[in-house]
């Protein structure tokens, strides 16, 4: 038997064994099958790779470098990504099963990311503040917080590690990432071109593992400063109150259920192609998926038959074909989730009209079929729980008043879409829809340069935008007086 290919932590620059010497094996979902060996992190590893970035932020060879030339950096590691895409892509793939033309087009817009804040890294400054003395110069600087402890989760980890690299680094901060333990061979793979494209040893470090002896004593470690995790609500909520204990900053980007709503007069064929695109790219495994598809009554029939008839047309299999439209899902105790979802919402008294079973794909790995409830109200878990997989319900509404009030019954906020040609209908919805993020006539559009944002329980703190600069950074006030007089009545506040 032939032994599968290593990786170790990559800290300060070097490879690194695993203190205690532990590996463990990570499965290609589209096979079932373990593919390689990702070191097991500890507390002495996260120890050395947070030593590292520590060391790093005090160097003057990061500390002491102009913005302008933090931008340079950055700018070059966008250019070594895009020359990298193809491997990246693949990799990222074969660790979670999303199509490899999916992953081809998100790596050739990946760059984008760097080169939008290596723009923004010169242009983080501070203000002079006006006082009722002259003599009394106040002034802001706007400086790196310190060491950022990321933890990114497996559905988009390049993406979503990227959302938190660049801006990090382009306010001067140092990064300890921890991958998912399910996919770390992309952000392994991307590692070698933080030296490649100039970083100082240490500026990024990356130690794999699981979350209980990897994850917890990263955010618990005294010299991280901040924590930026993206994931389920649960763990955020547990990410929280020990940063919170520690009195350091988190954001948090959580899970979702969010609306998809169709209003009687939007192109109804472009609607029912967005709900495709919203619940069944990634196979569901977003936390923006537009899972709760309402419709109003009127177009609910059209609605319906559109989208169960090209959901039974989705090609499922081998997502490196680029003929298939569906993958797996990325790991067996999602598939095992999303199976036992299912079953709920059928002895909840919900119909399934497409999908509701595993496919024959002859590949073995954890596929889920598209599926599409009907027969449902807002108040079922399945329609309140993220599930995270190819599973959407379908309700009616028949009133903009009560579309509102179903989209707005949930713990979530993250996302919305609405679907409508009446433009001031759009306004409406969008001042009252309780979501950080609302799309109108498109779903799932993403950019650099657009703040995001999670409401109620999809978390807290921004990401993407020149918002983001603010979570990475800390406001410092300094007072000089310039004035050459003796000093006055000491006993007197100045101002």
């Amino acid at each position: 038997m032939n032994r599968l290919p290593r990786h170790d932590h990559y800290i300060a620059g070097e490879w690194t064994a695993p203190a205690d010497g532990g590996y463990f094996a990570s499965v290609n979902p589209a096979t079932a099958e373990p593919w390689y060996e990702a070191a097991d992190g500890t507390a002495a590893d996260v120890e050395r790779a947070v030593g590292a970035a520590r060391a790093a932020f005090e160097d003057p060879r990061w500390r002491d470098l102009s913005q302008t030339r933090r931008g340079r950096l950055l700018r070059d590691l966008g250019d070594l990504i895009g020359e990298h895409a193809e491997e990246l892509a693949r990799t990222e793939s074969l660790d979670n099963g999303k199509l490899l033309r999916e992953m081809r087009a998100q790596l050739a817009g990946l760059p984008e990311y760097f080169y939008y804040y290596a723009g923004l890294a010169d242009k983080i400054q501070g203000e002079v503040i006006p006082g009722a003395s002259r003599e009394l110069l106040n002034y802001t600087l706007r400086e790196p917080v310190g060491v950022i402890g990321a933890i990114t989760p497996w559905n988009s980890p390049l993406l979503l590690t990227a959302t938190k690299l660049a801006p990090a680094l382009a306010a001067g901060n140092t990064m300890v990432i921890k991958p998912s333990e399910h996919t770390s061979a992309s952000l392994l793979a991307l590692a070698p071109l933080f030296a490649e494209a100039g970083f100082p040893p240490g500026v990024v470090n990356v130690v794999t593992g699981f979350g209980a002896t990897a994850g917890g004593p990263l955010t618990e470690h005294r010299d991280v400063a901040k924590v930026s995790f993206t994931g389920s609500t649960e763990t955020g909520r547990r990410i929280a109150r020990t940063c919170a204990d520690r009195l350091i900053r988190c954001t948090l980007e959580l899970g979702g259920k969010s609306p998809n709503i169709i209003f009687p007069d939007a192109d109804l064929g472009s609607a029912a192609m967005g709900v495709i695109a919203g619940v069944f790219a990634a196979a569901g495994q977003t936390c923006v998926a537009g899972s709760r598809v309402l419709v109003h009554r009127e177009a609910y029939d059209e609605i319906l038959e559109r989208v169960t008839a090209r959901a039974a047309t989705i090609a499922i299999g081998d997502p490196l074909d680029d003929a298939t439209e569906l993958g797996p899902l990325a790991i067996a105790d999602q598939l095992e989730k999303v199976e036992s979802y299912v079953e709920l919402g059928r002895s909840e008294g919900g119909k399934v009209v497409c999908g509701g079973s595993r496919p024959d794909t002859g590949l073995g790995g954890y596929f889920y079929s598209p599926t599409v409830f009907t027969g449902v109200d807002n108040t079922l878990r399945i329609c309140q729980e993220e599930i995270f997989g190819p599973v959407a319900t379908v309700l009616p509404f028949d009133s903009e008043e009560e579309a509102l009030a179903i989209a707005n019954n949930s713990a979530y906020g993250l996302a919305a879409g609405v679907w409508t040609r009446d433009v001031n209908r759009v306004h409406r919805m969008a001042a009252r829809l309780e979501a950080g993020t609302v799309w109108a006539n498109t779903y799932r559009s993403m950019s650099p340069m657009s703040p995001r944002a999670g409401f109620k329980d999809s978390g807290m703190g921004t990401e993407h935008g020149t918002e983001v600069i603010r979570e990475y950074t800390r406001l410092k006030s300094v007072w000089i007086n310039t004035s050459e007089e003796p000093a006055g009545d000491p006993f007197i506040l100045r101002s």
